[in-house]
């Protein structure tokens, strides 16, 4: 197999990016911040890229059954 010489330059390799999602959960809040900001520091400290902390939604929904119709909510 033949290769085309385009003239253009060799690109060097891409540096292949990984990402990671953290979820925290927690009944303390105090603890929990505290970790969010013991990561977040390690992050600056490292020159890492962030987004967040994104907070999550402490109340849950309340849902009311309605048998009418057949349907649940």
């Amino acid at each position: 197999m033949a290769f085309k010489d385009t003239g253009k330059t060799p690109v060097e390799a891409e540096v292949a990016i990984h990402g990671i999602r953290i979820t925290l959960t927690s009944r303390s809040v105090q603890s929990l911040e505290k970790v969010c900001a013991d990561l977040i520091r390690s992050a600056k400290e490292k020159n890492l890229k962030m987004k967040g902390p994104v907070p999550m939604p402490t109340k849950t929904p309340r849902i009311f059954s309605d048998y009418k119709e057949n349907s649940l909510w």
